[in-house]
């Protein structure tokens, strides 16, 4: 397994990418059932969150953040933007025109501009090529009053919606009256209240997920320390235990030597043999 790996304090922070598929997959499931008309954007829904790497050597340091396969078979191209540069403007046409290039899919491309940007000209005239991404400036969104409307909703017992969920995963971009990572701490705490399991998870997967785009290396070791403590973390840990097991497994390894590294229970671990076994 391939591994990220992270100190916070002494805990083991090590992120697999099986870790990684598990928090897309909960992004992915959000943004399948919500849509970007409240914030202005108006597209197919979205059908799937997919990985695309393009092998080419001028963009390949410097990955896109977020591509979704739409119902009409086009592409949804997502980017996160703490600051303004034209240079970054021409980087997502020159990304998008090889994504076009490649599949042959039209592109709607969306840049997400922290409140920290309050201006930002996307269109890039070239003469006989224009280039017109939207954008969704956070800076015009009330972070602290869309906060409180969230919390009071949510400790009244009231079921969230999509756009509940988009607004709590987005805002700490919004304009706040406090800094961006630490709102992102108290969107994952607030997401660890919501009643529903399956949208609480969604939505601190989905926090992390995007804070990874605009967090430096040390307040995103900060937020993993917040969220080590949600029910998320210990499904994750667990299923990455899981996977250390199974491949232990399918090289011969005894069920004792599993349980030392991994700390799952011997009951577990045969039943997890058992299932290799039935492959």
């Amino acid at each position: 397994m391939i591994y990220q790996q992270r100190t916070v304090n002494n805990i083991d922070t090590k992120i697999s990418q099986h870790t990684k598929d598990i928090i897309q997959k909960y992004t992915s499931s959000l943004f399948k059932n919500a849509t970007l008309e409240f914030y202005g954007i108006k597209t197919a829904r979205i059908k799937e969150l997919i990985n695309v790497e393009l092998p080419v050597i001028e963009v390949s340091d410097s990955s896109t953040d977020f591509i979704f396969l739409l119902e009409d078979n086009s592409y949804l191209h997502f980017e996160f933007q703490t600051t303004y540069n034209k240079d970054d403007i021409e980087r997502f046409a020159m990304y998008d025109l090889r994504l076009y290039v490649r599949d042959g899919r039209s592109i709607t491309t969306v840049i997400i501009y922290s409140a920290d940007v309050k201006k930002a000209n996307t269109n890039l005239n070239i003469g006989s090529l224009l280039y017109s991404p939207d954008k969704i400036m956070m800076y015009d969104y009330n972070g602290n009053a869309i906060f409180e409307e969230l919390e009071n909703k949510i400790k009244s017992g009231h079921d969230i919606n999509d756009i509940d969920m988009l607004n709590l995963i987005l805002l700490p971009l919004m304009r706040n009256t406090i800094p961006k990572e630490d709102l992102a701490v108290k969107s994952i705490k607030l997401a660890q209240t919501i009643p529903d399991k399956t949208k609480r998870n969604t939505c601190i997967a989905s926090v992390f997920a995007f804070a990874n785009r605009y967090l430096s290396e040390n307040k995103l070791n900060e937020l993993l320390e917040v969220l080590k403590m949600t029910d998320l973390a210990t499904m994750l840990i667990e299923e990455r235990e899981i996977e250390i097991a199974k491949k232990a497994l399918r090289k011969g390894s005894s069920i004792d030597f599993v349980k030392d590294i991994t700390g799952l229970s011997i009951d577990t671990i045969q039943e997890l043999q058992e299932e290799l076994d039935n492959e």
